[in-house]
């Protein structure tokens, strides 16, 4: 049972070694940008090299980028290991550990069990994320030889103890309770598995009356000897035998017993002939015969026409005597024509005495194994043929005597500040370890590197390559031996023999299985010199760019098409918004979010229009500051494009808040100057009209006067004139009040208890709100205070309550209405009347004009509504009418 399990356990290792070399080897596809190399064309030749994996990944951040192959595995894709409960602790574990580890089986979300290993990738000492590969449970199942198992003696159990609930799982169906039987286990670390094999009949446990039956026998026999001897001597004789003949019985059954039941294919061989005798179950599992159809052949008959030869002629000499037993590898080709590599030993069972010569034949089924070992060559010269053609500069370095030489000194395991100061102060024991590397093997690119021919010449030149530029650089690698730590990266520089100084990207991973002693070290030295010219050279220009667009009067901004996400934005966004260009980039909806509410659906809604048009465009908005302040942005909108397709904008936000300051005061004087030119030109028209009606009626009377022949005449036109003079007086008094309304620019204004001036208004129509029986509704609230100027108010209120009288219809008693009403926030005094109205279809446009005139009054002289309406407007108001001929009239008066 032993032997069983230490194969099954040889050939799960052997498959693991696989999967690591092969998790190693995707890894190097990684660039310095964290971005794999030719991924999908290196892992289809990892799988074809490996029979049990079916899938390969990387995880870059815990997070599954890469699959190969993709088809059938699409639901993998973006899977967060960190945020996957079932499979979390075991991945961080692989972290924690700086090692490979084989988490599963699990169930795969795209179907399927599967075992995972996964080896944590460090970048510059910074978790980059893994290398996984994914192997069919079943696959490893068969790999480990489970399946060759003879069922009908042993049972096979997986297990694994749960990382989240601490207890053990088994992954295959469960037997009666094993407690009782005979078992042995085994414990695969890298996995944290356990396999068990199990026999599956009880043994009969009489091994404890053995040594009471033996007493018991021996005290039988002595007291038997004692009599027998005396009395019946032939009966000692018969006894003797009988013992024998047991013996040889139960060497018989033993014999028997082993054969049956042996794990390995037994047979007994006649050695004349080759012809099977005997043959166990297990060799006839082996081959595919039953025991009776493999009675009627040879050996000859299933050995592989390759192995013939040599199987014949040991064999013939075996029966020669010329040797007492052979051990071969050879072939065997199964009933179903399958070719099976066994280990072969032959033994003679006879002596010279015995004419019949028998021979034993013992096979262990090894194809499996083969099989392995041809698949690790394979892999090693897959790794070796990637490691000469690789076009990264690669070493193989041996550490080892470099660990031992830093043990003298008791520096490993040490604290790693101290460390670095104790090697920078004995300078002597850093010069004392370059010799000291090993160099395993190095590929073309690194020689052609260091501008050297081969690997002799390498080492000749180590303490030119660790140069006093790069001793810092190396004692790290010193340090790394000491802190036990697999993964090293930083930049550095080196000289090549024609000392010429080049940038190098450094880079060592140890070997797995070979962390205690950094036997083999996975170098690599990628020359970065062209990398770093040019980075410095974008760095300069990045740099004038840079103060360039801090000079520039505006803010300048860089951003995603698609999901307007800044990217870069100028350090004047703290001169003109108060906030830096880190708080706005790290908020991803800081523009959206900073536009002022009346302006940001309108100027979201353009900026997406025109940027899905792929059109430059400049568009005006209010933004917040950091003080709570607004200002005016205009935003300078281009389209950046890549390879001819749309794939950012760029732009500049320029402060306009003063020019919008000074465009409104202009557009504010623009609109009064038109508004009193308007007036003026109105008020001219009315002034021209109105005086001219007046002189020129005067020049007829004072015309008529100088023809006039009497006394009488001259008196009856001197009468008219004094009466033309009072209405000229009158008309003049008129458009004094209207002049000073409209020169009246400082008006005093107090706060007001509207309906307390509605009734010291309504006291002055007392006589005729008694007398016409007229109904005063009141509807304003008691509390309700404004700010206007009071005489205006008073005579605002005096027109209009006093139209509402005079117009009133003749078959109804006047109802005059006055309320409050706040609409579209504004707030409104309404005035309405059931009087005799207006016809508006033919008279609104002149209701509010100077001697307008809608009724047959003749007390009606057309000013008062002119008046009002002048004053409302210099209280910053406005005034409507809703008016029905016969039905009545409403004034609207806006209170600002």
């Amino acid at each position: 049972m032993q032997t069983i399990l230490e194969r099954i356990d040889q050939n799960i290792d052997q498959c693991l070694k696989s999967s690591y070399t092969t998790t190693l080897t995707l890894a190097l596809t990684i660039n310095d940008k964290g971005i794999p190399d030719n991924f999908e064309t290196i892992s289809k030749k990892l799988i074809e090299s490996n029979d049990w994996i079916s899938i390969v990944q990387l995880v870059p951040n815990g997070v599954i980028k890469y699959i190969y192959p993709l088809k059938g595995n699409e639901s993998a894709l973006n899977l967060n290991l960190f945020t996957t409960p079932t499979i979390k602790k075991e991945a961080i574990q692989s972290i924690t550990n700086g090692r490979m580890f084989f988490a599963g089986p699990l169930n795969l979300k795209q179907g399927g069990t599967a075992i995972i290993g996964r080896l944590p990738i460090f970048k510059k000492n910074k978790f980059w994320g893994f290398s996984a590969v994914v192997i069919n449970f079943d696959h490893l199942v068969k790999q480990s030889g489970i399946n060759a198992i003879d069922t009908s003696k042993y049972s096979f159990q997986f297990s694994k103890i749960n990382p989240n609930n601490k207890k053990e799982e088994f992954f295959f169906p469960l037997t009666n309770n094993t407690h009782n039987k005979i078992q042995i286990s085994s414990t695969i670390i890298d996995g944290n598995w356990k396999i068990y094999l199990i026999k599956k009949k009880d043994p009969n446990h009489y091994s404890i009356l053995i040594l009471p039956s033996i007493l018991g026998i021996l005290l039988s026999l002595m007291i038997g000897v004692f009599t027998t001897l005396m009395l019946n001597r032939p009966k000692q004789l018969q006894e003797l035998v009988a013992i024998q003949s047991e013996k040889l019985l139960n060497s018989e059954i033993k014999f028997k017993t082993i054969f049956d039941q042996a794990p390995l294919g037994i047979a007994l061989v006649e050695a004349s002939t080759g012809k099977y005798l005997e043959v166990n179950k297990q060799y006839c599992n082996l081959l595919g015969f039953t025991e009776k159809e493999m009675k009627f052949r040879s050996f000859q008959s299933f050995t592989h026409p390759k192995d013939i030869e040599i199987s014949e002629l040991n064999f013939k000499k075996l029966a020669e005597e010329k040797i007492n037993e052979y051990r071969i590898k050879k072939r065997y080709i199964a009933k179903s024509g399958k070719i099976i590599w066994v280990n072969l030993n032959v033994s003679s069972l006879t002596n010279l005495k015995v004419e019949s010569k028998t021979n034993i034949v013992i096979v262990e089924d090894v194809t499996l194994q083969r099989q392995n070992v041809e698949n690790l060559k394979k892999s090693e010269n897959q790794f070796k043929s990637l490691f000469k053609s690789s076009p990264i500069p690669l070493w193989e370095v041996d550490f080892s005597l470099i660990k031992n030489h830093l043990k003298k000194f008791d520096l490993i395991g040490k604290d790693k500040i101290f460390v670095e100061k104790y090697l920078k102060e004995n300078s002597e024991i850093v010069k004392d370890c370059i010799p000291l590397i090993k160099i395993i093997a190095i590929n073309y690119e690194c020689l052609q590197m260091l501008k050297l021919k081969s690997k002799e010449s390498v080492i000749s030149n180590l303490e030119q390559i660790h140069n006093s530029e790069s001793i810092n650089d190396f004692i790290k690698q010193l340090i790394a031996v000491t802190q036990n730590n697999y993964q090293l990266e930083y930049e550095s520089k080196i000289k090549n023999s024609n000392q010429e100084s080049i940038d190098i990207h450094f880079r060592w991973n140890v070997v797995r299985r070979y962390e205690k002693t950094f036997e083999r070290i996975i170098v690599s030295t990628e020359d970065i010199t062209t990398r770093k010219r040019n980075e410095k050279i974008i760095l300069n220009s990045q740099q004038k760019i840079k103060s360039i667009i801090n000079t520039i009067d505006g803010i300048v901004w860089e951003c995603d098409i698609e999901t307007y996400t800044f990217t870069f934005v100028s350090k004047k966004v703290e001169q003109i918004l108060g906030y830096t260009s880190a708080e706005w980039i790290n908020e991803p909806d800081f523009w959206r979010n900073h536009i002022h509410p009346e302006d940001r659906e309108c100027a979201l809604e353009y900026c997406k229009t025109k940027t899905k048009e792929l059109s430059n465009h400049d568009f005006e908005y209010r933004m917040i500051c950091k003080d709570g302040t607004v200002i005016w942005i205009r935003d300078m909108v281009n389209i950046v494009y890549e390879n001819g397709k749309a794939v950012s904008l760029h732009g500049i936000m320029i402060d306009i808040t003063k020019s919008k300051k000074i465009e409104k005061v202009l557009s504010n004087s623009f609109h009064l100057v038109s508004k009193q030119n308007e007036r003026l030109l109105n008020f001219s028209y009315i002034i021209s009209h109105n005086l001219r009606s007046h002189t020129s009626n005067i020049a007829s009377i004072v015309s008529l006067i100088q023809s006039s022949e009497t006394e009488q005449e001259k008196e009856q036109m001197m009468q008219l004139l004094v009466s033309v003079s009072n209405l000229l007086n009158e008309t003049m008094l008129h458009l004094n009040e209207v002049i000073n309304i409209r020169t009246n620019v400082n008006l005093v204004t107090e706060s007001l208890n509207l309906k307390e001036y509605i009734d010291n208004v309504m006291k002055i129509f007392s006589e005729q709100i008694i007398s016409k029986e007229v109904k005063i509704s009141n509807l304003i609230p008691d509390d309700l205070m404004i700010n206007y100027n009071p005489a205006y108010l008073e005579s605002i209120l005096f027109n209009l309550i006093s139209n509402a009288i005079r117009y009133s219809h003749p078959d109804r008693k006047i109802s005059i209405v006055l309320k409050w009403v706040i609409a579209n926030d504004k707030k409104i005094l309404e005035i309405s009347d059931n009087g005799i109205g207006i016809d508006l279809v033919k008279y609104g446009s002149k209701i509010f004009g100077m001697y307008k005139t809608f009724s047959n009054d003749p007390t009606s002289k057309g000013v008062g509504l002119f008046i009002t309406k002048n004053q409302i407007e210099a209280m910053g108001g406005t005034i409507t009418v809703e008016s029905k001929l016969n039905v009545g009239t409403t004034f609207k008066i806006e209170i600002v």
